[in-house]
Formats: structure tokens, sequence, C-alpha cells
């Protein structure tokens, strides 16, 4: 496996069988905010996306928010929301941010998994960090200006690989 190919592919976070990660022996979920678990085009996550996360919850899963963003309030405030611990300005794809989170749930890496948007960041942090990754197509269009350069080399990466919707 490439350090840039995702474990999965999949349309959206809602899409993902919480019950068949906890079978695979799954026991923790990082997950990235932005265009992940909120729109970028808005301040607050779908309900499903919310109605999601509960029911890893009532599975056991240990949850925790590792983003990018540097603006500590609004992931602070997405998290207090979802009911989830965070980091921000996490600088993926450096995997430091993930080994915190991973030391702070007192989760091996083989029992974790990070679900993230962009390749080039979330998909290359799990990998380097030797977490699985399950990468979700972005929620909305509306990127950051950089962010929208990286989406148009991620596209071409991603032509052969199968989406599952």
């Amino acid at each position: 496996m490439s350090i840039l190919s995702p474990k999965r592919y999949v349309s959206r976070v809602e899409r993902i069988d919480l019950d068949a990660l906890w079978a695979a022996g799954k026991r923790a979920i990082m997950l990235d905010r932005d265009n992940t678990l909120v729109p970028r085009d808005r301040a607050c996550a779908p309900d499903s996306v919310a109605a999601w996360l509960d029911h890893a919850r009532e599975l056991g899963f240990k949850l925790y928010m590792v983003s990018n963003n540097w603006h500590r309030d609004q992931v602070e405030r997405s998290a207090a929301e979802l009911g989830l611990d965070s980091i921000c300005f996490a600088c993926k794809p450096l995997p430091f941010a993930l080994t915190r989170a991973l030391a702070r749930m007192g989760v091996a890496r083989e029992a974790a998994v990070l679900i993230g948007d962009q390749l080039y960041t979330d998909v290359w942090s799990a990998n380097l960090a030797g977490v699985d990754s399950i990468l979700v197509k972005p929620q909305t269009h509306v990127d950051l200006w950089y962010t929208r350069i990286f989406r148009i080399f991620e596209r071409r990466a991603l032509r052969r690989v199968p989406c599952e919707e």
C-alpha cells in the first residue's frame, strides 16, 4: 500500500459501518473536522453526523477530533457540540497529533482509524502514524484556496480508486 492510499474510500462519514469497524477490532476513531464532520460552509455538523457519532459511542468507540484548523474557537465549539475531545492546528500530514490523540485515548495504533476528507493531509498522516485511514468525499466544494489546488491532484490520484457509495 502506498503512503497516499487510503484503506477505504467512502462517500461520507455516515456510510461507514460502525459495527463492521468494531468487529474488525477497531476501538478508536479519530476524525477530521472541516468537510469531514462539519461542512466548510457551515458552523455545525449535520444531524446525521451527530447521530452516527452517538451510535459510535453506544458501541464503545473512543472518539477524538484531530483538525488542521488553527481557529481554536471553531474546533473547540464543534468538538463540544459533538461531545468530542480535540486537537486543533494538528499540522497533518505530520503524524504527531495522531500519536498524541492515541496516547490520550490509551489506544494502540492497530485499534484505531482516522477518517478525513483530504488525501494529502489526513490519509498521509494516518499512514505515517501506522493507523488505518478512511477517506471520505468532502461534504461541500467550499474550500480554502490552497486546498482547492490540492483537490486537483487528489482527483487525479483517486481516478482509479473505487468509492463506496
